[in-house]
């Protein structure tokens, strides 16, 4: 296994392309969308992009074109001790005086200027694990209940709890949908799928009767109109938002919720504020370059040289479409709020760049493809 194969093909441009794109973009916005809350905290309008170039961008791109470069497969070496660490990771944030909250998780590790979320870099080093891990079963096992479901669902158990431990319910959810389709792409049973999702249901249903907040993200998602300065102000300040935007948006630059009326404006927010400033018309052009990278995403594992290739490149273009999809539909009223980001365009550094580095290993694989 070389660390740098030869005799690679051009690796796929038009995912590079729709990539760049939805990064540039997503800066452009996000000027626009943190200029007042980063006046008002910092004195500098473009505080938060500058820490999103620097914290995110820059290092995002060191990351993206090493592993576009260094062989995929060299990934499955490291896989278990990855995995190990991140889970340290997420052990860590329980810390005090290192873990820190944000809104109603503690899920955040601050050293210093250092800060970081571990639970962006597990989805990544979960994933790594995961495809190795089917690649090394087969599909034989891979579908038997005691070697394939009970070993897949304890691991994904471990992340899980310590996931709901925080809590951070949204990550999970991505984590968890992630990992089901690659089980299900690496030869896991139907019926065994099937079980997990309903065991999953139930195990939501009991958290959310027992928890008043998640309770209340159900009950707004029913009946938005319902306490509107209350618990329905961000989902009905988001609808505002939208729908002043109109077909054209009001400009550029222009929105009037940003102005500390609408919450989460950098974060899981900011696809109102697109909606609101550059109207219909880009809000679903982005949509669409979204389901273009997604649609590329999978005619690279479509044609990846091997199985652990196949696997790794459905579970990247999954968590980036699950990921999206959770964002943009809470926005518009098609699922409950969850805290999720939108994949290259929210703020937040931890996320791009491990979000960066699995678009590297991508494009390492697209470099492999059988077929181009």
């Amino acid at each position: 296994m070389k660390l740098f194969p030869k005799n690679l093909h051009q690796p796929d441009y038009r995912f590079i392309v729709t990539l760049g794109a939805i990064i540039v973009f997503g800066l452009a916005m996000l000027s626009s969308a943190s200029a007042p809350e980063a006046y008002q905290k910092f004195g500098d309008t473009y505080y938060f992009l500058k820490h999103q170039i620097f914290y995110g961008l820059l290092p995002g791109l060191l990351v993206l074109v090493a592993l576009a470069f260094i062989n995929y497969q060299i990934l499955k070496r490291f896989a278990f001790y990855m995995l190990l660490a991140s889970i340290v990771l997420l052990l860590i944030v329980f810390i005090p005086g290192i873990g820190s909250e944000f809104g109603t998780a503690k899920s955040w590790i601050i050293i210093g200027n250092f800060t970081m979320q571990p639970a962006e870099l597990v989805k990544l080093t979960f994933l790594i694990y995961l495809a190795t891990w089917l690649e090394n079963r087969g599909e034989k096992k891979t579908s038997d209940f005691t070697e394939g479901l009970i070993p897949f669902i304890t691991v994904l158990g471990v992340v899980g709890l310590l996931m709901m431990l925080q809590p951070d319910f949204g990550t999970l959810s991505i984590i968890a949908c992630m990992a089901l389709i690659v089980y299900f792409v690496g030869g896991g049973s139907i019926k065994h799928i099937i079980g997990i999702i309903g065991l999953g249901l139930i195990l939501v249903y009991i958290l959310m009767i027992n928890s008043t907040y998640r309770a209340a993200r159900l009950t707004t998602f029913l009946h938005p109109e319902m306490d509107p300065q209350g618990i329905g102000y961000h989902i009905n300040q988001a609808f505002l938002a939208i729908g002043s935007g109109g077909f054209w948006g009001r400009g550029f630059g222009l929105s009037r919720q940003k102005f500390q009326y609408l919450p989460e404006v950098i974060g899981d927010s900011i696809y109102a504020v697109i909606a609101e400033e550059l109207g219909f018309i880009f809000a679903a052009a982005l949509i669409c370059g979204f389901v273009y990278l997604m649609y590329r995403g999978f005619k690279i594992a479509q044609n990846a040289p091997d199985t652990f290739g196949k696997l790794l490149a459905v579970g990247i273009i999954a968590w980036f479409t699950i990921q999206t999809f959770v964002n943009i539909g809470a926005m518009v009223g098609l699922m409950p709020l969850t805290g999720v980001p939108l994949p290259f365009i929210s703020q937040g550094g931890s996320a791009l760049v491990v979000a960066m580095g699995a678009s590297g290993i991508l494009i390492n694989i697209s470099r492999q493809t059988k077929e181009y």
